[in-house]
């Protein structure tokens, strides 16, 4: 499992991070998922044959916010 941590702009309350955990949570080989709403962070466990970093990027951006 590699461990990626990336820097989301937008989210601002438990609504923003559950949408969040929920749409990067439901992809195939993704472990875990915290986000930390101080540090405009997700940090995401994942198998990267199964859920690239790409991947996960979008699952974000589908939700309305912004990876930088």
């Amino acid at each position: 499992m590699k461990k990626t941590v990336l820097k989301v702009e937008g989210m601002s309350c438990s609504h923003c991070e559950n949408a969040v955990k929920k749409a990067v949570g439901s992809l195939d080989g993704v472990g875990s998922v915290s986000v930390d709403l101080k540090a405009k962070t997700v940090t995401v466990e994942h198998d990267p044959s199964k859920a690239t970093v790409d991947q996960i990027k979008n699952a974000i951006e589908d939700q309305g916010y912004d990876v930088v």
